[in-house]
């Protein structure tokens, strides 16, 4: 498979319409028909459902879409890491990392190495621990701040040295507004809303400890601020990070016992890196231990 014919192809996703993607390539009807038949001919299935002026993906044109995303992306990447200027560091460096007070250390880390290598270029990618693994995987991340638990037994790390508190997002017409803590039994009966990763599910499951069997959860996700608006709106009490945000109508309120966890800057072991990126896990290890 050639990368032109996957961007042909991913036009052609998008548009849905084998004319309006011709157009927007500068090749012609026939031309881009053709390539696409070539290239399902090629894999052996079908990629397209196609009537007299729509053409929509099938199950397996939809599993190409994010394989050819992901490859473009990749060599996207690669290409912009081997643009040099001579003498002088400049690159791209692709990190991924959720939404925690220790982002802060991130973003510090950041501005005082691009003061040195002011031509090297940052790409944050925001998603949960997981989709930032799978990222780091198949190599559209260098880097990826990680909130524990999470399995690192692929990945070097960094420990970052601030904890992030677990709270509760809570309507203010709730009676439970009024308090200045949530312990576990204040939430039975209450529906819950809160993040869909299982591993993280289970750390709160295992804080409500006896209470746990009579909890509910009515949604879970994985970007706050939706989930705010369903806490908002009464679905459920949010359980999420204390972050420096503020929504209005809900009122946070700490975890008690107090529960925290901590975030970690990983990388695959053994990843041979592009020099910006190389540069930059340097800079990384002297910041956090004090040296910069």
């Amino acid at each position: 498979m050639e990368l032109r014919v996957l961007k042909y192809f991913l036009m052609a996703a998008r548009e849905e319409n084998i004319t309006k993607a011709a157009a927007l390539l500068h090749i012609t009807q026939p031309t881009l028909s053709r390539q696409l038949i070539q290239l399902e001919e090629q894999l052996g299935v079908k990629l397209f459902y196609r009537s007299k002026h729509r053409v929509v993906l099938t199950d397996d044109g939809m599993l190409l879409k994010r394989r050819a995303q992901e490859i473009i992306a990749l060599a996207d990447k690669t290409q912009r890491e081997f643009l040099k200027k001579e003498g002088v560091l400049s690159g791209e460096i692709a990190i991924g990392s959720g939404e925690y007070q220790s982002s802060q250390y991130l973003a510090q880390m950041l501005a005082s190495f691009q003061e040195t290598h002011p031509l090297v270029h940052f790409e944050i990618y925001s998603g949960n621990s997981d989709n930032i693994k799978e990222r780091i995987e198949n190599g559209t991340l260098d880097l990826g701040l990680l909130l524990e638990p999470v399995d690192i037994g692929k990945y070097a790390f960094l420990r970052l040295p601030t904890k992030e508190e677990w709270g509760a997002l809570v309507s203010e017409d709730l009676q439970l507004a009024g308090q200045d803590r949530i312990s576990p039994q204040d939430l039975v009966g209450i529906p819950l809303v809160m993040t869909r990763r299982e591993i993280v599910q289970n750390e709160l499951i295992h804080w409500l400890g006896p209470y746990a069997d009579q909890i509910e959860i009515s949604a879970s996700g994985n970007l706050p601020y939706n989930l705010a608006v369903m806490a908002k709106n009464r679905i459920g009490v949010m359980i999420n990070l204390k972050l420096n945000c503020q929504y209005d109508g809900l009122r946070y309120l700490p975890l008690f016992p107090r529960l925290e966890t901590g975030t970690i800057l990983v990388w695959k072991k053994a990843q041979v890196f592009s020099p910006a990126t190389a540069a930059f896990l340097e800079h990384a290890k002297k910041y956090l231990s004090g040296m910069v």
